[in-house]
């Protein structure tokens, strides 16, 4: 029965982490990412030197929520750049600017903007380890800009998690 699985689920991580409460916190604060041309650009950097908070958590999770309808967040290659050249021709392939589409107020990309934002999503959830994040060896935090002149891009920044012992 899959209730019972879960139930079972939710109690091994209970007894293998248990929650004490010690020293657990909750953090948030807003940067901006600066602006980007068109398309997928590598922002690990940007984000850790922004939200240096992050080196105070001992175990936890961070959230990435991006506050705008025509960007979007990612997490892909971080080593190779043409990674990031494909995706934007492979989305550029996707969902076309010359299509008819209803909705064009702010130009041509607008509506694709929108669209390319909603198939990647504009938040990310990273889990942190001993004050890092816990990425993959080749994994990397990606901005993608899907407007021609998108403008610096907010992204609201929550932690929670266990801070250090000092």
């Amino acid at each position: 029965n899959a209730e019972y699985g879960v139930f079972f689920l939710l109690l091994a991580n209970y007894y293998i982490f248990p929650n004490t409460n010690r020293s657990m916190s909750w953090f948030q604060k807003e940067i901006a990412l600066s602006p980007k041309s068109r398309g997928c650009h590598l922002v690990t950097e940007e984000v850790t030197k922004a939200v240096s908070e992050i080196k105070n958590f001992k175990i936890g999770l961070v959230n990435l929520f991006l506050l705008h309808t025509s960007a979007s967040l990612s997490i892909n290659e971080n080593c190779d750049p043409d990674v990031r050249q494909d995706m934007e021709t492979i989305l550029n392939r996707l969902v076309p600017e010359k299509a008819n589409y209803k909705h064009d107020d702010e130009g041509p990309d607008d509506m694709p903007g929108h669209f390319k934002s909603s198939m990647f999503g504009v938040s990310l959830t990273i889990p942190i380890d001993n004050g890092s994040l816990r990425l993959g060896t080749w994994q990397g935090i990606y901005l993608c800009e899907h407007r021609n002149r998108g403008g610096p891009r907010r992204v609201v920044v929550t932690i929670q998690g266990q801070i250090k012992e000092t």
